[in-house]
């Protein structure tokens, strides 16, 4: 997949060339082609904002220079997204449309927010990570590669299922243990070093519905509404957490 980025701050992205993005990206899963949109800006002084029209405080992200930055990427046969704190809010759904795609590009605004006819003339989504206001769009867009990334087949390592993590399941994920069995009074459960894997099995879906119960009630009531096929002991288990 290719990803353009299109900021005015392109070494923030430096951490997309480490950890598994990075390994994605030398095997030629990904290709992240970042943009500084300064270099399209036409005064000597490379000026990418200026006061909005009808007064009020804050900068505003020029057209001008974004609309040259976006026809350098072929913005017109690309999927656009504005990263904004006004969009839809990035769920695993959407985290999994996008990993559909062959190209995407990403724009990171900054100041107050950017000329609204950008948003228009390039059909851009826009797209939040949270109901909170960041100082830019680069931190949030790196968060929302990350997401989407990592469900490309390919980007992790074959022992991993991105799908079996965490809320892709339903559920939060249960508890994880390692060596050594016991540390500083702790003990690893039994269940987990009984070699029963049935039990084991059992003891994690109930502790991931527990924690699912406690944190994310609203997860836990729509995996109860709509948990699919389950075992007959599933079926036990669910009924106890539900009492």
């Amino acid at each position: 997949m290719k990803i353009n980025i299109l900021t005015i701050f392109p070494e923030m992205f430096a951490p997309l060339t480490s950890s598994m993005l990075g390994r994605a990206a030398e095997s030629g899963i990904l290709d992240f082609n970042i943009v500084d949109i300064r270099q399209f800006a036409k005064d000597k002084h490379h000026k990418t904002d200026d006061y909005t029209f009808g007064g009020g405080q804050g900068l505003v992200f020029l057209a001008e220079p974004a609309f040259e930055a976006m026809r350098s990427v072929g913005g017109d046969r690309t999927r656009n997204i504005y990263l904004s704190p006004r969009g839809k809010i990035l769920d695993g759904g959407f985290a999994a449309e996008l990993a559909a795609e062959e190209e995407i590009t990403l724009f990171c605004g900054h100041y107050e927010g950017i000329d609204q006819r950008i948003i228009d003339r390039w059909n851009m989504e826009e797209v939040s990570i949270g109901d909170y206001i960041m100082t830019g769009g680069e931190l949030a867009a790196m968060v929302l590669i990350d997401v989407f990334a990592r469900l490309i087949p390919g980007v992790l390592p074959k022992e991993e299922s991105a799908m079996d993590e965490s809320v892709y399941s339903g559920l939060l994920e249960y508890p994880h243990y390692t060596k050594p069995r016991s540390f500083e009074g702790m003990e690893v459960p039994e269940v987990l070093i009984s070699g029963d894997h049935k039990k084991i099995r059992l003891w994690r879906f109930e502790e991931a519905l527990k924690l699912t119960k406690e944190r994310r009630p609203d997860l836990f009531e729509k995996f109860v509404k709509n948990h699919g096929e389950l075992s007959k002991d599933e079926l036990k288990v669910l009924e106890k957490i539900t009492e």
